[in-house]
């Protein structure tokens, strides 16, 4: 729904940004693009990828992320059918382990070391609240917005107080921050955060190149430079094939030694989360 109180550019693309968070979000739609980096795939040898997955539950998945535009199936015969990405599809798994680098950084500790899949599933989950990209938008591009005045930007024609139940969720997820009950809204250092992954999905969605993200009117940041920040791992197994490195303006992340799927990671090397980070 469009937001007339919002520059017709700007609700495009949150419009944008947020159709391209739904349609990975999705339970298994993030796994089952991993397993198919590579060559394509039949049916069969895609479920034994996935055998996780319940008989009945891969078909209705492949064929929605087929009219996403992220899978393309391919009759080669009658009996000979292929999955594989599309273009757009590989353009768009750089994002991937920039989600696991906010994560890494920002999400609260787990009781469990986590895989980078479920990090980025976690982080997924957070990014598509009811109504958080526009909320998000709107805290960074002023810094500082009432509760009354963001709901006059967001939720124009509706009740003015309905803009505080997703603030309170966005708060309780630990993307925004408040100093208290009338006070003012901003981001949260996770939130701020953000700006390479939603950035980067905006350049995606928009059809532009990815490192367009540091051009950003909103998250971009283009004065800054790149900082070279190494991927921490201590495994030692071979990359996902169809995961190039992923640069951004505020870090340039290097896919090294991690494998998605793996349940044998180790802890994170960030010492401590302050309180009231992200939660799971």
């Amino acid at each position: 729904m469009a937001i007339a109180a919002l520059p017709a550019d700007t609700d495009a693309d949150i419009a944008r940004v947020t159709e391209a968070l739904a349609m990975i979000t999705p339970r298994w739609n993030v796994r089952i693009l991993l397993a198919l980096s590579g060559p394509p795939l039949r049916y069969n040898e895609l479920a034994a990828k996935v055998s996780w997955l319940q008989s009945g539950q891969l078909h209705p998945k492949l064929t929605a992320l087929c009219d996403a535009g992220l899978v393309e199936r391919t009759e080669h015969t009658s009996r000979h059918v292929t999955y594989g990405h599309t273009n757009r599809g590989v353009a768009l798994l750089p994002v991937l382990p920039m989600i696991v680098t906010w994560a890494e950084e920002h999400l609260e500790k787990a009781d469990r070391p986590l895989p980078a899949i479920e990090q980025i599933e976690d982080s997924l989950t957070l990014l598509t609240r009811r109504h958080a990209a526009a909320i998000l938008w709107v805290l960074k591009s002023r810094q500082e917005v009432s509760g009354r005045a963001l709901a006059r930007i967001v939720m124009p024609s509706s009740d003015w107080t309905n803009i505080y139940p997703p603030l309170r969720q966005l708060v309780a997820d630990g993307l925004v921050d408040t100093k208290g009950t009338g006070r003012p809204y901003r981001l949260s250092a996770a939130g701020d955060g953000l700006s390479p992954v939603l950035g980067t999905l905006s350049a995606w969605s928009a059809g532009q190149p990815l490192d367009q993200a540091s051009q950003h009117p909103v998250w971009g940041n283009p004065r800054a430079k790149p900082a070279q920040r190494p991927w921490v791992s201590s495994q030692s197994r071979p990359a996902p094939a169809a995961l190039p490195p992923a640069r951004t303006p505020q870090s340039s992340p290097a896919w090294h030694n991690r494998d998605l799927f793996s349940h044998a990671t180790t802890a994170r090397p960030k010492a401590a989360i302050p309180a009231g980070g992200p939660r799971r």
